[in-house]
């Protein structure tokens, strides 16, 4: 049976930097939860084009699949943002108040530093098919800058969500790991 997790939705307090973050992580969740909308309606119009119309369809599965991932990136942030990512409290829990401070700090910074790399090398990816004007090999021949633009932007939000955290922590607006001191 699970349990109901020590961590709640990302504080903000009146600090306008992280009620501006929450607000594009929030709009970062619904645009994410649109695509997966999308995603499902155009598969159910597929399906009814093949198996109902017996047509041929050309563009729906490629669609489903950008939307898929996109949503997948593109939700980072607010993922992130509802605490919604695994979390693992054992060790925390059986650290002092310094410790896991201390923790935190050195897991936020590493996974900053993480998605920083992402960023940056999913930056240079989109980029290039940009700058190429590389289109995908199907007939439908979707420019790929399109769906990879959720790459760097799905990052980068989830990025600055990651910095809100470390501040909302450092200024003790939010408790290390979201826990209150046991």
């Amino acid at each position: 049976m699970a349990g109901q997790s020590s961590a709640a939705i990302a504080r903000t307090g009146n600090n306008p930097f992280l009620r501006f973050v929450a607000a594009l992580s929030t709009l970062a969740g619904w645009c994410s939860a649109a695509m997966i909308v999308a995603a499902v309606a155009i598969t159910c119009q597929m399906i009814f084009i093949r198996f109902v119309l017996n047509g041929s369809t050309i563009w729906q599965t490629e669609a489903v699949i950008y939307l898929a991932i996109g949503a997948t990136l593109i939700g980072l942030p607010y993922v992130q943002r509802l605490r919604g990512h695994v979390n693992v409290d054992l060790v925390p829990l059986a650290l002092s108040r310094r410790l896991r401070f201390a923790l935190a700090v050195f897991t936020l910074s590493l996974s900053i530093v993480m998605v920083t790399i992402m960023l940056w090398y999913s930056y240079e990816f989109w980029h290039l098919t940009w700058e190429r004007n590389w289109r995908s090999d199907t007939v439908w021949g979707v420019r790929l800058w399109i769906p990879y633009l959720a790459l760097p932007v799905g990052f980068g939000l989830f990025l600055l969500q990651l910095i809100a955290d470390m501040v909302a922590m450092l200024l003790g607006i939010e408790k290390p790991f979201g826990m209150e001191d046991v």
